[in-house]
């Protein structure tokens, strides 16, 4: 998988967005795996980047993890972003925005590629994931309020469909299913991973 591979299957923005920079609906999310699963409402927009580093020997996706102080979901691996606030042009906006308070990774160092559809958690966010390239060299400056480590994984690992592990666990009395991707000492999982999967069957459809 090249650099120019990737930035060729979104060329017309990904199967998030319909041509004219609007969202498109589909039916992703933690309910995929959990059908009849209750969301949260009321919805809460928001938007993550999935930015993609273009190194010399293999594409990789930077993540973090969250510190354990904050309210939600701490102590997981996620993507950097955040609520979609009123002042944000568009979800693009809102990732790269959201991507520079927690990392201080800078706008001008990603290019972005396009969208996948909404991702619905169970908690209410309708995230969007917008997949950025990152070009080298950049600096990373991360917010210890916010993010306890900065860290990368090679993409071909989080896309190789043997490692998208299904987990279970009791929650609220009911058995629920999420995806995981265990990555040496990280525990990659839910919406997260959930994000990754649809990121793989996108690409996967694309090449078969």
């Amino acid at each position: 998988m090249s650099r120019d591979w990737l930035i060729a299957q979104f060329a017309n923005g990904g199967p998030g967005d319909n041509g004219t920079g609007q969202t498109t609906r589909a039916d992703q999310g933690d309910h995929v795996l959990n059908p009849g699963l209750q969301t949260s409402t009321p919805i809460k927009p928001a938007a993550v980047l999935m930015p993609v580093v273009d190194r010399d020997d293999e594409l990789s996706v930077i993540l973090t993890l969250r510190t354990d102080n904050l309210a939600s979901h701490p102590g997981q691996v996620s993507f950097p972003g955040g609520h979609i606030e009123p002042e944000d042009e568009d979800p693009e906006d809102a990732a790269l925005r959201e991507t520079e308070e927690e990392v201080g990774l800078a706008r001008s160092h990603v290019r972005v590629l396009g969208r996948l559809a909404p991702y619905l958690t169970r908690t209410g966010y309708e995230v969007i994931p917008v997949i950025g390239l990152v070009s080298l060299p950049f600096d990373i400056e991360p917010d210890p309020g916010e993010v306890a480590e900065v860290f990368e994984v090679p993409l071909g690992f989080l896309l190789d469909p043997a490692n998208h592990q299904r987990h279970s666990r009791i929650y609220q009395g009911s058995r629920r299913y999420y995806y995981a991707m265990p990555y040496g000492d990280h525990y990659i999982w839910g919406a997260t991973a959930g994000m990754i999967v649809n990121l793989y069957e996108f690409l996967g459809e694309l090449e078969a």
